[in-house]
């Protein structure tokens, strides 16, 4: 099957994005709906959750998405693959998310990513990018105490903004001393990660805990 093709970045503050999701029957999406649950924002073409959804049966992977075609081609092949513990949505989660996790079981939500999203340059556009502090905020308020959230991008200044922003939040604490993390520390790298490094260039990383 060819992979669809898309636009590369989408504005979540253009009007069609703007209805939020309903809410969700969890155990309509997985075989066992109280698993520990990983949510991937920003999940495109959605390969990275595929692969660990393989890896790891007794997780629930959870992928969010703006570009409805990706969804639409990512749970096609994850029915093909015949995987109960990987669901994607097509939503816009700067203003779906807590409608999402607000009908979680309790204590489910254990690991959240956010990788490589879109750089929004222009200071005028920032308020597109995904890692708002309102986001943060509902992030504390949803995943549970121990739970991690990774983040990481090829570009610097994102990778700042979002560390700051969640090292802002009381609810959260930076694993490690150094700035970034050297390593990934799950077992599957992204497509973007992937081809950043095979260039040579730098991935920046941090990693925090909800206290």
């Amino acid at each position: 099957m060819a992979p669809v093709r898309v636009r590369q970045h989408v504005n979540p503050l253009a009007q069609k994005y703007q209805t939020p999701v309903s809410t969700i029957n969890w155990e309509k999406i997985y075989a066992q709906p109280n698993q520990p649950l990983h949510l991937d924002i920003g999940c495109a073409r959605g390969r990275f959750l595929l692969k660990m959804a393989e890896i790891e049966p007794n997780w629930n992977f959870f992928g969010l998405e703006i570009r409805e075609p990706l969804v639409i081609e990512a749970n096609k092949l994850r029915d093909d693959l015949g995987l109960t513990n990987l669901h994607y949505l097509f939503c816009n989660v700067n203003n779906s998310l807590s409608v999402l996790l607000s009908s979680l079981p309790e204590g489910t939500l254990q690991r959240v990513t956010i990788q490589f999203p879109d750089p929004w340059f222009k200071t005028r556009h920032a308020k597109r990018r995904v890692v708002q502090p309102e986001l943060v905020a509902e992030l504390a308020n949803y995943l549970d105490v121990g739970g991690v959230v990774f983040l990481q991008s090829d570009m610097e200044f994102i990778a700042v903004e979002m560390r700051d922003r969640f090292a802002e939040h009381p609810a959260f604490e930076k694993l490690g001393t150094a700035a970034w993390l050297a390593e990934n520390p799950l077992p599957v790298p992204t497509e973007r990660e992937i081809t950043t490094q095979q260039r040579g260039e730098p991935v920046y990383r941090a990693l925090f805990v909800r206290k």
